[in-house]
């Protein structure tokens, strides 16, 4: 099965991707992959609190990610992947990992000056960001700007030419 839903969010597993975004993935377990995350005890112990009633969770290492899907450790689970930049994506994907969604949610607004572009009043990319969602989307990945799931869905097409 492998992963049926990923999602781009600074915050990664907060209240609505926790109430919101698990249940509409319909996936038996959430996957953070953030390497700062994964080397954090308290950050990790605070996150599997948040983890939605049901659902496994892994809050683990870009690097173990891709050993993990490499090897086929998730290959009969149905995985709801949380990270906070395409580039993290970019490197499952490029290693073979089949991303067939991705929704971009929250990230961080740049300060002033940044060369940053505004996808929706609570989503940016940075010119690598984009370089790195025309990559996902050349391997076949759907993406789309939502920040909850009765948000209408914003075409991310616009940005990428």
């Amino acid at each position: 099965m492998g992963i049926v839903l990923a999602r781009i969010d600074n915050r990664l597993l907060h209240g609505i991707v926790a109430t919101q975004w698990a249940g509409r993935s319909g996936a038996q377990r959430i996957m953070i992959i953030d390497d700062g995350v994964a080397g954090n005890e308290l950050t990790k112990a605070s996150m599997k609190l948040a983890r939605p009633t049901g659902m496994a969770i892994s809050i683990i290492s870009e690097e173990t990610a891709l050993i993990n899907f490499k090897s086929g450790k998730y290959n009969d689970h149905t995985v709801f992947v949380l990270a906070k930049k395409p580039s993290t994506l970019l490197k499952l994907s490029e290693a073979g990992v089949k991303i067939p969604e991705l929704v971009i949610g929250g990230t961080v607004k740049p300060t002033e000056g940044d060369n940053a572009i505004k996808l929706s009043q609570r989503a940016y990319a940075w010119p690598d960001d984009i370089d790195n969602y025309k990559k996902l989307k050349a391997a076949g990945t759907h993406m789309y700007i939502q920040y909850v799931p009765a948000d209408a869905e914003i075409s991310v097409e616009p940005f990428l030419k």
